[in-house]
């Protein structure tokens, strides 16, 4: 009999049920909750007469509409009235239903894939979801975590539960020491490229090899946010020193003993020398540069010394004419040295990394 790679063993240890039409229902060990896809949530607790099954395992955050700046004025200084709303019904349902909340104007307040780390609410082995498709992110750190929709939210909310069908295993080892200026974000579209944005549909996603291992937590979180775009499920690194070191006397992290315990349990999560994937791949990080994207999809990835690729070129039909809109729509002539493409807006993502 084979071994058991680390998703299996993360669902295995909390299958409440399996059905025999293909579903289970797990349970939820950590459930973080924003004020986009929360309001209906509540409500429907509410209409229903239900209290939340265990409030003390969900967290709130203000996120997603909230000033980037000033916010001397409070709820006053969002100018938009109907992100002033989500926040206001965000707090009013916190306060009503006795969810610890994260206010704007908190100190611990972040990106929700953020703070949930910084505050050792996610931890190695847990379930972890939210409805925000990026919870891939938590991964980093050896947890089940993804993405779920209001309804789901509502249901988490109820019974700490959540009826899913199992993933596939898909192991992605990245092999070699990565050059200098080499990140996760170019390992991230480095797998993109190779699989396709639908490579990992049907899949949880493990990322394994010596250049995953000397990844920061951060590098890491970046890796497993982007499963996301790979199609996948979720996206999973086992944890390690690195984790426990980034983890430990975090503020909702195992104390003392308790600390001492866990962080046994963890070491076990990993995937078994012996245990099959469904699917595998490997990349070597060593032979890899700088990456950007020309077109309109994470998959249209290219060396930062490379050229725009030449539709004429790609023998695939559908491939050529998807390559010929995204060139059109970029305003790109293929062949033209990607260094030679001016820059004229700059986005600084900060859905994993908000705090450097």
């Amino acid at each position: 009999m084979s071994g058991t790679t680390l998703y299996d063993k993360i669902w295995d240890a909390h299958m409440v049920q399996a059905d025999g039409d293909g579903n289970s229902l797990l349970y939820i060990d950590r459930h973080l909750v924003h004020e986009v896809t929360s309001p209906q949530a509540f409500e429907g607790l509410r209409m229903a007469g239900r209290r939340p099954r265990a409030p003390h395992k969900t967290l709130a955050v203000a996120d997603h509409n909230i000033p980037t700046s000033d916010r001397s004025g409070g709820l006053d200084a969002i100018d938009d009235p109907e992100s002033k709303l989500q926040i206001e019904t965000l707090e009013k349902n916190c306060a009503e239903f006795g969810i610890d909340y994260l206010p704007m104007d908190d100190i611990r307040q972040g990106i929700v894939h953020v703070a949930g780390p910084e505050q050792g609410f996610t931890l190695p082995g847990l379930t972890i979801v939210c409805g925000d498709s990026h919870t891939s992110t938590h991964g980093a750190f050896g947890a089940l975590a993804h993405g779920i929709g209001t309804s789901e939210v509502e249901h988490v909310l109820a019974t700490q539960t959540l009826i899913q069908s199992k993933a596939k295993n898909f192991r992605i080892n990245v092999v070699g020491n990565a050059p200098a200026h080499v990140t996760a974000k170019d390992i991230a579209l480095a797998i993109i490229g190779e699989i396709g944005t639908a490579g990992g549909t049907g899949y949880v996603l493990e990322y394994a090899g010596p250049a995953i291992e000397a990844l920061s937590m951060e590098g890491r979180m970046t890796l497993c946010n982007m499963s996301i775009e790979a199609g996948a499920r979720a996206g999973l690194v086992a944890p390690d020193e690195k984790t426990f070191a980034f983890l430990k006397d975090r503020p909702r992290a195992p104390k003392g003993a308790d600390w001492e315990k866990a962080a046994a349990y963890w070491q076990t999560l990993t995937s078994d020398d012996d245990a099959v994937f469904d699917k595998e791949i490997t990349i070597d990080a060593a032979a890899l540069p700088p990456l950007v994207t020309w077109g309109t999809s994470p998959q249209d990835v290219i060396a930062i010394d490379g050229h725009v690729p030449n539709p004429a070129t790609i023998a695939d039909e559908a491939r050529r004419k998807a390559t010929e809109r995204a060139l059109d729509y970029m305003g790109l002539e293929a062949g033209t040295p990607m260094q030679d493409v001016a820059i004229d807006r700059v986005f600084i993502g900060s859905c994993t990394n908000s705090r450097i």
